[in-house]
Protein backbone atom coordinates (compact mmCIF):
# COMPACT_ATOMS: atom_id res chain seq x y z
CA UNK A 1 0.00 0.00 0.00
CA UNK A 2 1.18 3.45 -1.20
CA UNK A 3 0.00 6.99 -1.21
CA UNK A 4 -1.36 6.17 -4.49
CA UNK A 5 -3.81 4.22 -2.57
CA UNK A 6 -4.57 7.79 -0.16
CA UNK A 7 -5.23 10.03 -2.92
CA UNK A 8 -7.98 11.25 -4.11
CA UNK A 9 -9.98 9.86 -0.99
CA UNK A 10 -12.70 12.71 -0.06
CA UNK A 11 -11.29 11.54 3.59
CA UNK A 12 -7.79 12.58 3.01
CA UNK A 13 -8.66 16.14 0.99
CA UNK A 14 -6.19 18.88 2.15
CA UNK A 15 -4.18 16.28 3.78
CA UNK A 16 -0.45 16.85 2.80
CA UNK A 17 2.23 13.62 1.76
CA UNK A 18 4.67 13.73 4.74
CA UNK A 19 1.34 13.05 6.58
CA UNK A 20 -0.10 10.36 4.81
CA UNK A 21 2.78 8.82 5.27
CA UNK A 22 3.37 8.96 9.09
CA UNK A 23 -0.15 7.63 8.65
CA UNK A 24 1.01 4.93 5.94
CA UNK A 25 3.71 4.57 8.65
CA UNK A 26 1.09 3.27 11.69
CA UNK A 27 -1.42 1.89 9.69
CA UNK A 28 -1.35 -1.54 7.69
CA UNK A 29 -3.43 -2.89 4.52
CA UNK A 30 -5.48 -6.21 5.51
CA UNK A 31 -7.17 -7.67 2.49
CA UNK A 32 -10.63 -9.48 3.52
CA UNK A 33 -12.70 -12.12 1.08
CA UNK A 34 -16.58 -12.24 1.23
CA UNK A 35 -18.07 -13.12 4.45
CA UNK A 36 -15.13 -12.49 6.71
CA UNK A 37 -15.47 -10.46 9.54
CA UNK A 38 -13.68 -7.59 10.60
CA UNK A 39 -14.43 -6.26 13.74
CA UNK A 40 -17.38 -6.98 16.18
CA UNK A 41 -20.24 -5.15 17.83
CA UNK A 42 -19.65 -4.42 21.50
CA UNK A 43 -15.99 -5.48 21.11
CA UNK A 44 -13.05 -2.54 22.05
CA UNK A 45 -12.92 0.54 19.13
CA UNK A 46 -9.53 -0.56 19.37
CA UNK A 47 -8.45 0.02 15.48
CA UNK A 48 -9.50 2.88 12.85
CA UNK A 49 -10.64 1.11 9.42
CA UNK A 50 -10.82 2.88 6.25
CA UNK A 51 -11.72 1.40 2.95
CA UNK A 52 -10.07 1.21 0.03
CA UNK A 53 -11.94 -1.11 -1.92
CA UNK A 54 -14.75 -3.69 -1.87
CA UNK A 55 -18.24 -3.62 -0.15
CA UNK A 56 -18.24 -3.74 4.24
CA UNK A 57 -22.00 -4.70 5.48
CA UNK A 58 -22.11 -3.30 9.21
CA UNK A 59 -24.96 -5.60 10.81
CA UNK A 60 -26.19 -5.74 14.83
CA UNK A 61 -27.41 -8.80 16.45
CA UNK A 62 -30.63 -7.95 18.75
CA UNK A 63 -31.28 -11.36 19.98
CA UNK A 64 -31.03 -14.49 17.56
CA UNK A 65 -32.30 -11.66 14.43
CA UNK A 66 -29.79 -9.51 12.75
CA UNK A 67 -30.55 -5.71 11.50
CA UNK A 68 -28.39 -4.51 8.65
CA UNK A 69 -27.61 -0.57 10.09
CA UNK A 70 -25.59 0.50 6.81
CA UNK A 71 -22.00 -0.21 4.45
CA UNK A 72 -18.99 0.98 3.70
CA UNK A 73 -19.67 0.71 0.12
CA UNK A 74 -17.37 3.64 -1.42
CA UNK A 75 -13.70 4.29 -0.82
CA UNK A 76 -12.88 6.62 2.25
CA UNK A 77 -15.97 5.27 4.12
CA UNK A 78 -14.81 4.76 7.63
CA UNK A 79 -15.75 2.79 11.34
CA UNK A 80 -14.53 2.55 14.18
CA UNK A 81 -11.29 3.96 16.06
CA UNK A 82 -13.25 5.41 19.04
CA UNK A 83 -10.93 4.41 21.16
CA UNK A 84 -8.60 7.36 20.21
CA UNK A 85 -10.65 9.58 21.90
CA UNK A 86 -13.16 7.30 24.35
CA UNK A 87 -11.27 4.94 26.72
CA UNK A 88 -14.83 3.11 26.83
CA UNK A 89 -15.77 3.17 23.17
CA UNK A 90 -16.81 0.39 21.59
CA UNK A 91 -18.09 -1.03 17.97
CA UNK A 92 -21.52 -0.27 17.28
CA UNK A 93 -21.80 -2.83 14.54
CA UNK A 94 -20.59 -5.55 13.09
CA UNK A 95 -18.33 -5.52 9.94
CA UNK A 96 -18.70 -8.11 7.62
CA UNK A 97 -17.08 -8.45 4.08
CA UNK A 98 -20.21 -8.69 1.13
CA UNK A 99 -17.15 -8.99 -1.24
CA UNK A 100 -13.53 -9.32 -1.49
CA UNK A 101 -11.42 -5.98 -0.85
CA UNK A 102 -8.78 -4.23 1.14
CA UNK A 103 -9.17 -1.68 4.36
CA UNK A 104 -6.44 0.54 5.87
CA UNK A 105 -6.40 -0.12 9.82
CA UNK A 106 -4.81 1.94 12.04
CA UNK A 107 -4.74 1.59 15.87
CA UNK A 108 -6.75 3.86 17.91
CA UNK A 109 -3.66 4.71 20.14
CA UNK A 110 -1.40 5.89 16.49
CA UNK A 111 -4.67 7.71 15.42
CA UNK A 112 -4.66 9.58 18.93
CA UNK A 113 -1.07 10.24 18.71
CA UNK A 114 -1.75 11.53 15.02
CA UNK A 115 -4.26 13.48 16.43
CA UNK A 116 -2.82 15.31 19.20
CA UNK A 117 0.27 16.31 17.15
CA UNK A 118 -1.31 18.06 13.93
CA UNK A 119 -4.72 18.69 15.24
CA UNK A 120 -4.83 19.01 19.17
CA UNK A 121 -8.15 20.91 18.90
CA UNK A 122 -9.37 18.54 16.55
CA UNK A 123 -8.85 15.90 19.47
CA UNK A 124 -10.08 17.91 21.78
CA UNK A 125 -13.25 18.83 20.16
CA UNK A 126 -14.27 14.43 19.46
CA UNK A 127 -13.57 14.11 23.03
CA UNK A 128 -15.58 16.55 24.27
CA UNK A 129 -18.83 15.25 22.06
CA UNK A 130 -18.10 11.76 22.75
CA UNK A 131 -18.14 12.48 26.85
CA UNK A 132 -21.44 15.21 26.54
CA UNK A 133 -23.56 12.34 24.61
CA UNK A 134 -22.63 9.80 26.97
CA UNK A 135 -22.93 11.94 30.08
CA UNK A 136 -26.69 13.08 28.82
CA UNK A 137 -27.59 9.69 28.46
CA UNK A 138 -25.74 8.53 32.00
CA UNK A 139 -28.32 11.30 33.37
CA UNK A 140 -31.42 10.93 30.95
CA UNK A 141 -31.09 7.22 32.18
CA UNK A 142 -30.91 8.18 35.99
CA UNK A 143 -33.75 10.37 35.92
CA UNK A 144 -35.88 7.92 34.40
CA UNK A 145 -34.59 5.30 36.57
CA UNK A 146 -34.92 7.71 39.90
CA UNK A 147 -38.63 8.46 38.72
CA UNK A 148 -39.16 4.25 38.41
CA UNK A 149 -37.71 4.11 41.41
CA UNK A 150 -40.27 5.98 43.12
CA UNK A 151 -42.88 4.76 41.64
CA UNK A 152 -41.34 1.01 42.84
CA UNK A 153 -41.81 3.06 46.38
CA UNK A 154 -45.22 4.55 46.06
CA UNK A 155 -46.54 0.95 45.14
CA UNK A 156 -44.66 -1.05 47.58
CA UNK A 157 -45.80 1.85 50.16
CA UNK A 158 -49.60 0.58 48.47
CA UNK A 159 -48.45 -2.82 49.29
CA UNK A 160 -47.62 -2.36 52.80
CA UNK A 161 -50.30 -0.21 53.72
CA UNK A 162 -52.55 -2.35 53.29
CA UNK A 163 -51.67 -5.49 56.03
CA UNK A 164 -50.35 -2.82 58.33
CA UNK A 165 -53.79 -1.10 58.27
CA UNK A 166 -55.36 -4.13 58.97
CA UNK A 167 -53.20 -5.06 61.87
CA UNK A 168 -54.19 -1.69 63.22
CA UNK A 169 -57.33 -2.22 63.01
CA UNK A 170 -57.15 -5.74 64.53
CA UNK A 171 -55.27 -4.38 67.61
CA UNK A 172 -57.67 -2.07 68.20
CA UNK A 173 -60.80 -4.40 68.30
CA UNK A 174 -58.51 -6.31 70.35
CA UNK A 175 -58.35 -3.83 72.69
CA UNK A 176 -61.95 -3.52 73.26
CA UNK A 177 -62.02 -7.20 73.06
CA UNK A 178 -59.87 -7.12 75.92
CA UNK A 179 -62.11 -4.90 77.96
CA UNK A 180 -64.99 -6.93 77.18
CA UNK A 181 -63.76 -10.14 78.24
CA UNK A 182 -62.47 -8.13 81.53
CA UNK A 183 -66.04 -6.95 82.50
CA UNK A 184 -67.47 -10.87 81.79
CA UNK A 185 -64.62 -12.07 84.67
CA UNK A 186 -65.85 -8.99 87.01
CA UNK A 187 -69.42 -10.91 86.41
CA UNK A 188 -68.73 -14.26 87.21
CA UNK A 189 -66.84 -13.62 90.51
CA UNK A 190 -69.81 -11.09 91.00
CA UNK A 191 -72.46 -14.26 90.66
CA UNK A 192 -69.75 -16.65 92.48
CA UNK A 193 -68.68 -19.37 89.78
CA UNK A 194 -67.37 -22.44 91.07
CA UNK A 195 -64.20 -23.15 89.89
CA UNK A 196 -65.65 -26.31 88.31
CA UNK A 197 -68.13 -24.07 86.93
CA UNK A 198 -65.32 -22.48 85.00
CA UNK A 199 -63.96 -25.30 84.12
CA UNK A 200 -67.02 -26.56 82.61
CA UNK A 201 -67.54 -23.07 80.77
CA UNK A 202 -63.99 -23.31 79.43
CA UNK A 203 -64.44 -26.87 77.81
CA UNK A 204 -67.86 -25.72 76.46
CA UNK A 205 -66.01 -22.51 74.97
CA UNK A 206 -63.54 -24.96 73.43
CA UNK A 207 -66.27 -27.09 71.80
CA UNK A 208 -67.10 -24.01 69.17
CA UNK A 209 -64.83 -23.47 66.17
CA UNK A 210 -64.31 -26.60 65.31
CA UNK A 211 -66.84 -27.44 63.30
CA UNK A 212 -67.64 -27.49 59.45
CA UNK A 213 -68.81 -24.77 57.84
CA UNK A 214 -72.09 -23.96 57.05
CA UNK A 215 -74.23 -22.27 54.20
CA UNK A 216 -75.37 -18.61 55.09
CA UNK A 217 -78.76 -19.41 55.19
CA UNK A 218 -78.48 -22.11 57.76
CA UNK A 219 -76.06 -19.31 59.40
CA UNK A 220 -78.67 -16.35 59.80
CA UNK A 221 -81.18 -19.09 60.66
CA UNK A 222 -79.08 -20.25 63.90
CA UNK A 223 -78.70 -16.26 64.55
CA UNK A 224 -82.45 -15.72 64.55
CA UNK A 225 -82.65 -18.58 67.04
CA UNK A 226 -80.10 -17.81 69.26
CA UNK A 227 -81.23 -13.79 69.79
CA UNK A 228 -84.88 -14.93 70.79
CA UNK A 229 -83.46 -17.74 73.01
CA UNK A 230 -81.57 -15.22 74.56
CA UNK A 231 -83.98 -12.46 74.78
CA UNK A 232 -86.16 -14.65 76.48
CA UNK A 233 -83.96 -15.43 78.98
CA UNK A 234 -82.93 -11.52 79.68
CA UNK A 235 -79.73 -11.41 78.50
CA UNK A 236 -78.93 -7.74 77.20
CA UNK A 237 -77.74 -7.33 73.66
CA UNK A 238 -78.90 -10.79 72.83
CA UNK A 239 -78.51 -9.55 68.51
CA UNK A 240 -74.86 -8.33 69.17
CA UNK A 241 -73.66 -11.96 70.77
CA UNK A 242 -75.68 -14.21 68.46
CA UNK A 243 -74.05 -13.60 65.16
CA UNK A 244 -70.40 -14.49 66.90
CA UNK A 245 -71.65 -17.11 68.75
CA UNK A 246 -73.90 -19.20 65.84
CA UNK A 247 -70.37 -18.58 63.39
CA UNK A 248 -68.34 -20.02 66.31
CA UNK A 249 -71.25 -23.28 66.05
CA UNK A 250 -73.23 -22.19 69.18
CA UNK A 251 -76.41 -23.56 69.02
CA UNK A 252 -79.59 -23.21 71.84
CA UNK A 253 -78.63 -26.79 73.11
CA UNK A 254 -75.38 -25.40 73.42
CA UNK A 255 -76.39 -22.50 75.77
CA UNK A 256 -78.75 -24.66 77.69
CA UNK A 257 -75.53 -26.42 78.80
CA UNK A 258 -73.97 -22.80 79.63
CA UNK A 259 -76.85 -22.52 82.06
CA UNK A 260 -76.65 -25.66 84.04
CA UNK A 261 -72.89 -25.68 84.38
CA UNK A 262 -73.66 -21.43 85.31
CA UNK A 263 -76.64 -21.25 86.48
CA UNK A 264 -79.02 -18.23 84.77
CA UNK A 265 -77.47 -15.65 86.93
CA UNK A 266 -74.51 -16.87 85.09
CA UNK A 267 -75.57 -17.24 81.60
CA UNK A 268 -75.04 -13.94 80.43
CA UNK A 269 -71.37 -12.66 82.11
CA UNK A 270 -70.76 -16.51 80.81
CA UNK A 271 -71.71 -15.82 77.32
CA UNK A 272 -69.54 -12.45 77.19
CA UNK A 273 -66.51 -14.25 78.37
CA UNK A 274 -66.93 -16.72 75.96
CA UNK A 275 -67.81 -14.41 72.73
CA UNK A 276 -65.10 -12.15 73.75
CA UNK A 277 -62.27 -15.20 73.69
CA UNK A 278 -63.56 -15.89 70.67
CA UNK A 279 -62.80 -12.37 69.50
CA UNK A 280 -59.46 -11.99 70.11
CA UNK A 281 -58.88 -15.20 68.99
CA UNK A 282 -60.09 -14.30 65.86
CA UNK A 283 -58.14 -10.98 66.08
CA UNK A 284 -54.83 -12.41 67.10
CA UNK A 285 -55.02 -14.58 63.26
CA UNK A 286 -55.62 -11.33 61.67
CA UNK A 287 -52.54 -9.57 63.37
CA UNK A 288 -50.33 -12.70 62.71
CA UNK A 289 -51.35 -12.84 58.84
CA UNK A 290 -50.99 -8.98 58.42
CA UNK A 291 -47.87 -9.21 60.11
CA UNK A 292 -46.75 -12.50 58.21
CA UNK A 293 -48.06 -10.38 55.07
CA UNK A 294 -46.05 -7.58 55.73
CA UNK A 295 -42.73 -9.78 56.50
CA UNK A 296 -43.49 -11.55 53.23
CA UNK A 297 -43.33 -8.20 51.11
CA UNK A 298 -40.14 -7.01 53.28
CA UNK A 299 -38.22 -10.65 52.10
CA UNK A 300 -39.38 -9.80 48.43
CA UNK A 301 -37.99 -6.57 48.13
CA UNK A 302 -34.30 -7.36 50.19
CA UNK A 303 -34.28 -10.52 47.61
CA UNK A 304 -35.50 -8.15 44.76
CA UNK A 305 -32.68 -5.70 45.65
CA UNK A 306 -29.98 -8.39 47.11
CA UNK A 307 -28.63 -5.85 49.71
CA UNK A 308 -27.17 -8.62 51.74
CA UNK A 309 -25.87 -10.63 49.17
CA UNK A 310 -22.72 -10.74 46.58
CA UNK A 311 -22.94 -8.98 43.90
CA UNK A 312 -21.72 -12.29 41.61
CA UNK A 313 -23.17 -15.58 43.05
CA UNK A 314 -25.32 -18.51 42.78
CA UNK A 315 -28.72 -17.46 41.49
CA UNK A 316 -32.02 -19.12 41.77
CA UNK A 317 -33.74 -17.47 38.99
CA UNK A 318 -37.44 -18.59 39.81
CA UNK A 319 -36.64 -16.60 43.60
CA UNK A 320 -36.01 -13.62 41.51
CA UNK A 321 -38.78 -14.27 39.28
CA UNK A 322 -41.44 -14.38 42.54
CA UNK A 323 -38.97 -11.53 44.49
CA UNK A 324 -40.14 -9.09 41.27
CA UNK A 325 -43.83 -10.02 40.77
CA UNK A 326 -44.57 -9.66 44.57
CA UNK A 327 -42.78 -5.93 44.03
CA UNK A 328 -45.02 -5.39 41.49
CA UNK A 329 -48.23 -6.89 42.79
CA UNK A 330 -49.50 -3.42 42.85
CA UNK A 331 -49.24 -3.04 38.96
CA UNK A 332 -51.18 -6.15 38.22
CA UNK A 333 -54.65 -5.25 37.77
CA UNK A 334 -57.82 -7.49 39.32
CA UNK A 335 -58.45 -8.64 35.52
CA UNK A 336 -55.12 -9.41 34.48
CA UNK A 337 -54.65 -13.59 35.48
CA UNK A 338 -50.99 -14.41 36.40
CA UNK A 339 -49.66 -18.21 35.07
CA UNK A 340 -46.66 -19.35 36.25
CA UNK A 341 -45.27 -22.31 34.50
CA UNK A 342 -41.85 -23.08 36.35
CA UNK A 343 -40.12 -26.43 34.75
CA UNK A 344 -37.72 -28.90 37.63
CA UNK A 345 -35.49 -29.07 37.79
CA UNK A 346 -33.81 -25.98 36.80
CA UNK A 347 -29.85 -25.51 37.75
CA UNK A 348 -28.99 -22.45 39.70
CA UNK A 349 -26.85 -19.98 37.40
CA UNK A 350 -23.38 -17.69 38.02
CA UNK A 351 -24.96 -14.44 37.81
CA UNK A 352 -25.71 -10.74 38.88
CA UNK A 353 -28.97 -11.26 40.82
CA UNK A 354 -30.01 -7.50 41.54
CA UNK A 355 -29.27 -6.78 37.40
CA UNK A 356 -31.41 -9.80 36.95
CA UNK A 357 -34.16 -8.51 39.33
CA UNK A 358 -34.32 -5.28 37.26
CA UNK A 359 -34.33 -7.28 33.89
CA UNK A 360 -37.22 -8.91 35.09
CA UNK A 361 -38.96 -5.75 36.32
CA UNK A 362 -38.70 -4.35 33.11
CA UNK A 363 -39.95 -7.11 31.13
CA UNK A 364 -43.05 -8.06 33.27
CA UNK A 365 -43.35 -4.06 33.49
CA UNK A 366 -43.56 -4.06 30.01
CA UNK A 367 -46.11 -6.89 30.08
CA UNK A 368 -48.71 -5.64 32.00
CA UNK A 369 -48.50 -2.23 29.96
CA UNK A 370 -49.41 -3.86 26.75
CA UNK A 371 -52.38 -5.78 28.24
CA UNK A 372 -54.24 -2.57 28.98
CA UNK A 373 -55.29 -3.50 32.30
CA UNK A 374 -57.04 -7.26 30.76
CA UNK A 375 -55.36 -10.23 29.97
CA UNK A 376 -53.28 -13.12 30.69
CA UNK A 377 -49.30 -12.63 32.08
CA UNK A 378 -47.23 -15.87 31.46
CA UNK A 379 -43.79 -16.54 33.07
CA UNK A 380 -42.55 -19.21 31.96
CA UNK A 381 -38.92 -20.60 33.17
CA UNK A 382 -37.34 -24.01 31.94
CA UNK A 383 -34.04 -25.99 31.70
CA UNK A 384 -32.69 -26.21 28.39
CA UNK A 385 -29.43 -28.33 28.66
CA UNK A 386 -26.53 -25.53 29.50
CA UNK A 387 -29.07 -22.87 29.86
CA UNK A 388 -32.38 -21.55 31.55
CA UNK A 389 -34.63 -20.44 29.48
CA UNK A 390 -37.31 -17.58 31.13
CA UNK A 391 -40.39 -16.22 29.10
CA UNK A 392 -42.85 -13.60 29.51
CA UNK A 393 -45.92 -13.80 27.72
CA UNK A 394 -48.75 -11.03 27.61
CA UNK A 395 -51.81 -11.18 25.73
CA UNK A 396 -52.20 -7.64 24.36
CA UNK A 397 -52.23 -6.43 21.00
CA UNK A 398 -48.78 -7.52 19.50
CA UNK A 399 -46.00 -5.37 18.13
CA UNK A 400 -45.59 -3.95 14.39
CA UNK A 401 -42.68 -5.71 12.36
CA UNK A 402 -40.92 -2.30 12.73
CA UNK A 403 -41.70 -2.02 16.54
CA UNK A 404 -40.43 -5.46 17.13
CA UNK A 405 -37.16 -4.81 14.63
CA UNK A 406 -36.26 -1.37 16.20
CA UNK A 407 -36.94 -2.93 19.72
CA UNK A 408 -33.60 -3.40 20.88
CA UNK A 409 -32.10 -0.07 19.88
CA UNK A 410 -30.88 2.68 21.88
CA UNK A 411 -33.73 5.56 23.16
CA UNK A 412 -36.03 3.63 20.72
CA UNK A 413 -39.53 3.66 22.87
CA UNK A 414 -42.81 3.67 22.11
CA UNK A 415 -44.09 5.08 25.49
CA UNK A 416 -44.83 8.57 26.53
CA UNK A 417 -42.41 10.25 28.59
CA UNK A 418 -42.73 9.44 32.72
CA UNK A 419 -44.43 5.80 31.42
CA UNK A 420 -42.67 2.59 32.06
CA UNK A 421 -39.21 1.94 34.20
CA UNK A 422 -36.16 4.02 32.36
CA UNK A 423 -34.80 1.06 31.27
CA UNK A 424 -35.02 0.78 27.89
CA UNK A 425 -34.80 -3.32 25.94
CA UNK A 426 -31.10 -1.77 24.89
CA UNK A 427 -30.62 -1.81 28.89
CA UNK A 428 -32.04 -5.20 28.91
CA UNK A 429 -30.02 -6.67 26.14
CA UNK A 430 -26.91 -5.24 27.97
CA UNK A 431 -28.15 -6.96 30.80
CA UNK A 432 -28.78 -10.23 29.36
CA UNK A 433 -25.42 -10.33 27.67
CA UNK A 434 -23.47 -9.48 30.52
CA UNK A 435 -24.62 -12.85 31.51
CA UNK A 436 -23.13 -14.50 28.10
CA UNK A 437 -26.74 -14.82 27.29
CA UNK A 438 -29.88 -13.63 23.98
CA UNK A 439 -32.59 -11.84 24.53
CA UNK A 440 -35.39 -12.11 20.84
CA UNK A 441 -39.12 -11.31 20.87
CA UNK A 442 -41.61 -13.52 19.04
CA UNK A 443 -44.92 -11.45 18.35
CA UNK A 444 -47.91 -11.89 16.77
CA UNK A 445 -51.78 -10.17 17.51
CA UNK A 446 -52.84 -11.11 20.48
CA UNK A 447 -49.18 -12.62 22.24
CA UNK A 448 -45.80 -11.10 22.58
CA UNK A 449 -42.97 -13.58 23.90
CA UNK A 450 -39.70 -11.81 25.07
CA UNK A 451 -37.35 -14.93 25.90
CA UNK A 452 -33.98 -14.52 27.61
CA UNK A 453 -31.89 -17.08 26.83
CA UNK A 454 -29.33 -17.69 30.12
CA UNK A 455 -26.22 -20.09 30.26
CA UNK A 456 -25.68 -21.65 33.42
CA UNK A 457 -22.14 -20.59 34.08
CA UNK A 458 -22.23 -16.86 32.79
CA UNK A 459 -21.41 -13.01 34.43
CA UNK A 460 -18.18 -13.35 36.39
CA UNK A 461 -17.11 -16.74 34.72
CA UNK A 462 -13.64 -17.26 33.64
CA UNK A 463 -13.58 -15.80 29.62
CA UNK A 464 -16.29 -13.00 29.80
CA UNK A 465 -14.95 -9.90 28.54
CA UNK A 466 -16.29 -6.79 31.18
CA UNK A 467 -18.72 -4.65 29.23
CA UNK A 468 -18.96 -0.61 29.73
Amino acid sequence: MDLDDLHGLPLFSGTDDDQLRTLLAVGSEVRFEDGDVLFQENHPAEHWWVLLEGRVELVRHLGTDETRLGAMDVPGRWAGGFRAWDEHGAYLATGRAATGGRVLRVPADDLRSLWSAHFPPGLSLAEGVSRSARNYETMARQREALAALGTLAAGLAHELNNPAAAAVRAVDALGEAHVRMSSALRGLAAVTVTADGFARLDALREELGNGPPVDPVTLADREDELADWLSRRGVADAWQSAPALAEAGADTEWCERLTEALGPTGLEPGLEWVASTLSATTLLGEVDEATRRISDLVSAVRSYAQLDRAAVQQTDVAEGLESTLATLAHRIPPEVSVVREYGTPVPRITALPAELNQLWTHLIDNALDAMHGRGTLRVAMRADRAEVVVEITDTGTGMSPETRQRAFEPFFTTKGVGEGTGLGLDFSRRIVERHRGEISIRSRPGETVLCVRLPVTGAGSPGVPPTG
